[in-house]
């Protein structure tokens, strides 16, 4: 596709990225009426056939061991369940979360200690989980195989898997239709001010220069090579991740949860009679920005037997489709990095999910639109997730990581 120009010269907020941080970024915006500024989102790849949120399993869980994650998530169960309320339109089709649950797996007495650790902090903020012992698990879903496992951990209340591509659609066709300017093209440049602490003007790969106000990174896995352009570095790169949706010779009588095995693979429920599963690559490097090619080999000599072992009714089962996707992957400390750098001010960051970004992206779109408007967040506190920590060497651990 052509590369399309701006209607206009200015803008009051410039997003490089369109997906689901963009877009929930902008569409928050349209809705408070205490902002009335100019929004252009720059998209290079309007079809988002490559993007991390094209290629997402589109799971939500409050199983984090951090409560601040726990309540955005929480957010965001609430969001999806009163789409059509909250978007403010007949059109929206009403949405639910399928909640088999997630069902984390420990094989050690280290892992464990950590899920009944996490499970305090979870129904400190009102979540649900349960923790079972093998013989509970094995009571409750009879086909696991359960004989090395000490203890499992699982939350049937808003955890499970939603429609993050329709929410994600009516964000952007609802932000457009309230104003907001998309254009297909790509920022390539960014001019400082003399002293260097604000971005004056983006440049587009159409030629154009572009004044802003305020600049929102929101590019994903490419979200360190836009923040060079502002002089600035991001701990955030692409890391690959393989799905497989599978149909089985023998169906399962019953849901399948999001099943974390010890071994790092993840399998679920993903239709009457489909499942997916997924994992990372081994190694895990970063990866190039257009590196989707997928590694046969993992399914065939790591996956399958892994899920072939711990549900035996799954020896013969076949691949229907699969994928390879990125995650934005924070190597620092897996958590989201947002809000504003502390030297050079007007540039936003809303970074670094590392697998939780679709599931995120409500709260965090709500508080970027926050700052953007007031300066500071209004609806969750979320600075504990600012910049600075990176410099100075402060890790937000996260130890629910997938």
């Amino acid at each position: 596709m052509a590369a399309q120009a701006p209607q206009h010269d200015a803008y009051d907020v410039v997003i490089v990225g369109g997906a689901i941080m963009g877009s929930s970024t902008t569409w928050f915006l349209t809705q408070n009426p205490d902002f009335n500024g100019r929004v252009l989102v720059v998209e290079r790849d309007p079809s988002y056939e490559k993007c991390s949120t094209a290629h997402t399993n589109s799971c939500i869980r409050q199983q984090f061991s951090d409560p601040l994650n726990v309540r955005i998530s929480q957010f965001a169960a609430s969001f999806i369940k009163n789409l059509r309320d909250n978007i403010g339109d007949d059109r929206v089709p009403d949405l639910e979360i399928q909640s088999y649950g997630y069902l984390y797996l420990a094989d050690s007495e280290k892992f464990a200690a950590t899920l009944r650790e996490n499970q305090k902090v979870q129904h400190a903020e009102g979540a649900e989980t349960e923790l079972l012992t093998a013989a509970e698990i094995k009571s409750r879903y009879p086909f696991y195989e359960v004989d090395d496992i000490l203890l499992g951990s699982i939350n049937r209340k808003d955890e499970g898997y939603w429609d993050g591509g329709t929410v994600f659609d009516w964000w952007r066709r609802s932000a457009r239709e309230r104003g907001v300017e998309y254009i297909a093209n790509e920022v390539t440049a960014m001019t400082k001010n003399a002293a260097g602490t604000r971005v004056e003007s983006v440049t587009l790969a159409s030629g154009e220069t572009i004044a802003c106000g305020q600049v929102v990174n929101a590019s994903g896995p490419r979200a360190d090579r836009t923040a060079r352009m502002a002089g600035l570095t991001l701990p955030v790169e692409p890391r690959k991740r393989f799905t497989w949706i599978f149909s089985a010779e023998k169906p399962l009588d019953q849901e399948l949860p999001l099943t974390i095995d010890p071994s790092g693979v993840h399998f679920r429920q993903d239709g009457p009679q489909t499942y997916l599963a997924g994992c990372p690559a081994d190694p895990d490097p970063a990866v190039e920005f257009d590196d989707f090619a997928m590694d046969f080999d993992r399914w065939q000599n790591h996956v399958w037997p892994i899920i072939a072992t711990r549900i035996p009714q799954f020896e013969a089962i076949k691949v229907v489709t699969e994928w390879a996707g990125h995650y934005a992957y924070n190597t620092f400390d897996h958590n989201a990095i947002i809000g504003p750098h502390p030297e050079v001010e007007n540039f936003i960051f809303q970074n670094g999910f590392s697998g939780h970004g679709l599931q995120q992206s409500p709260a965090m779109g709500r508080g970027v639109s926050e700052w953007l408007t007031y300066g500071a967040y209004r609806t969750f506190d979320l600075t504990p997730f600012r910049y600075d920590r990176i410099p100075e060497g402060r890790p937000l651990i996260e130890k629910a990581v997938i």
